[in-house]
């Protein structure tokens, strides 16, 4: 089991989850985050902290998809180690529906 980032990270982009990982698993895209599943240790230390609840275990049902982003993006997109403040507009975004197909970015984020 790993845990993932899902599409209600998407155009909120806290990073609470950032500050609480010990193995400094996440990835940093230009608009969410990912988690990269091969350094994950499982110890679930970051779901808690997600305002958006974004992060979940990939053993829930349906959660496919997100495991296959998850590791491609976090294989070319930079490492995050310190958290940021989110974008001005993240509340607004906050809990929509289909943000994957109508705001995703490939593009590389910051990172550290």
């Amino acid at each position: 089991m790993t845990y993932i980032v899902t599409d209600n990270c998407i155009k909120c982009k806290y990073m609470d989850c950032v500050e609480v990982c010990p193995v400094d698993c996440f990835y940093e895209g230009e608009n969410m985050l990912v988690i990269h599943p091969d350094e994950c240790i499982d110890c679930g230390v970051c779901e808690p902290e997600c305002p958006a609840e974004a992060i979940l275990p990939d053993t829930e049902p349906g959660q496919e998809a997100w495991l296959e982003l998850n590791t491609k993006f976090a294989d070319v997109w930079p490492n995050i180690t310190e958290k940021r403040e989110p974008p001005e507009d993240a509340a607004k975004f906050d809990g929509e529906t289909g943000k994957l197909e109508k705001y995703f970015s490939e593009a590389p984020g910051e990172g550290d």
